[in-house]
């Protein structure tokens, strides 16, 4: 189809076209090409899965806003970008997922070369229009890097969220990584009491996933009763969310569901992302028995998740985003994600003002880091 804004053919390679979707019932039915695209591009994560993107578009697309533009070369899809439109800070096009997704990114057929990078570029300057192009979450080596590299007007690149990163290794070679030889033994002797306690852990099949995902959930709502939590995962759209896309993901190899049971009684859920080249642990619920069992559920999650790591040609296991003390204690890389800003000549001034944004946002945030250290000061020498 064509849409305001098409792009001539001079700016297409040879034989390409693009197209812009704003249907969710077109976008729906693009689930088997989306699949084999997917396939064909080695830096994809599950978030880029069609079975995330679109059960999280059905829970939190703002109607009217769905924006994926695709490229073909002939009726071959080779190219595709999961977006929609906000309107603030300035208007721009964003990654589906949002904020419960840890990595943005584009899908591009490895196979094409620099043409399906073109192709989708051109899309995408087309689709904008007078709004920018805001790629989030990016992870270093994504497919948006090769977009990033072939656009032609004002872009700009800056550091997003924290991520943490493990080789994908055996636990006894994660363990024997740590600093010291009392961290180790504390490892070793809670791993002799997770088998003490007769936990043993097992992927569910593609049909039970929904009911242990239901399950994730409940536990996971009680094991943070009464302390602070991302209040997101609470909600009843989160969980219509992940349990509608945890079966097509667990079918695909996109994601494992395990279940964690004593005596008998499953008391902890996990579910881990899995690409070709990382998983990554992304929900867990667990009990409070097993921390009254003095069992720690982190070292069980870990060992679970190293399994799953070790595929042929997966290389990492990722903690996902976040700098939580207590994903230290494994010694990880940092990697932080990046931001692609894209704009046009005519809408460089957008740009301008996402990165006087930007700007006010990282000062806004160390100010509040300062206020709470002299804060906690304080109240160490009262």
């Amino acid at each position: 189809m064509t849409y305001p804004g098409q792009p001539g053919p001079r700016a297409l390679p040879p034989g390409h076209t693009v197209e812009l979707v704003t249907d969710e019932a077109v976008f729906a039915g693009l689930a088997p090409e989306w699949g084999r695209l997917y396939g064909r591009c080695a830096a994809a994560t599950p978030f880029q899965s069609h079975a995330w993107l679109h059960s999280w578009w059905r829970s939190y697309g703002p109607p009217g806003r769905l924006r994926v533009v695709l490229a073909r070369d002939g009726r071959e899809l080779v190219a595709a970008a999961p977006l929609m439109l906000v309107r603030r800070p300035v208007p721009a096009l964003v990654p589906l997922g949002g904020a419960i997704s840890d990595y943005g990114d584009v899908l591009l057929d490895d196979g094409r070369g620099p043409d399906a990078a073109t192709a989708l570029a051109a899309g995408l300057a087309a689709a904008a229009r007078t709004a920018l192009v805001d790629l989030r979450e990016v992870r270093p080596g994504a497919a948006a890097e090769r977009v990033y590299a072939c656009w032609r007007g004002p872009r700009h690149r800056l550091a997003d969220s924290l991520c943490l990163e493990l080789p994908a290794l055996p636990l006894d070679e994660l363990v024997a990584r740590l600093p010291s030889a009392k961290a180790r033994q504390r490892v070793r002797a809670q791993l002799r009491r997770l088998d003490a306690l007769g936990v043993k852990s097992r992927p569910v099949l593609p049909d039970e996933a929904d009911t242990a995902v239901r399950r994730l959930l409940e536990l996971h709502r009680l094991q943070w009763r009464g302390r602070q939590v991302t209040g997101e995962h609470l909600r009843p759209r989160f969980r219509e969310h992940l349990v509608r896309a945890a079966g097509p993901m667990v079918r695909s190899g996109d994601a494992v569901v395990t279940e964690f049971r004593m005596d008998d009684e499953v008391v902890a859920v996990d579910m881990t992302l899995l690409s070709r080249g990382l998983a990554g642990g992304y929900l867990y619920g667990a009990h409070p028995l097993l921390r009254e069992r003095k069992a720690d559920v982190a070292v069980m999650l870990l060992d679970a998740c190293a399994g799953y790591a070790r595929a042929p040609g997966r290389s990492t296991l990722s903690l996902l985003r976040g700098d939580e003390p207590y994903k230290h204690r494994w010694r990880p890389d940092p990697v932080p994600n990046q931001r692609l800003l894209l704009a046009r000549r005519r809408t460089a001034p957008l740009l301008a003002a996402a990165l006087c944004d930007a700007a006010a946002r990282r000062r806004g945030k160390e100010l509040l880091r300062r206020a709470r250290r002299r804060e906690d000061d304080g109240a160490g020498t009262t």
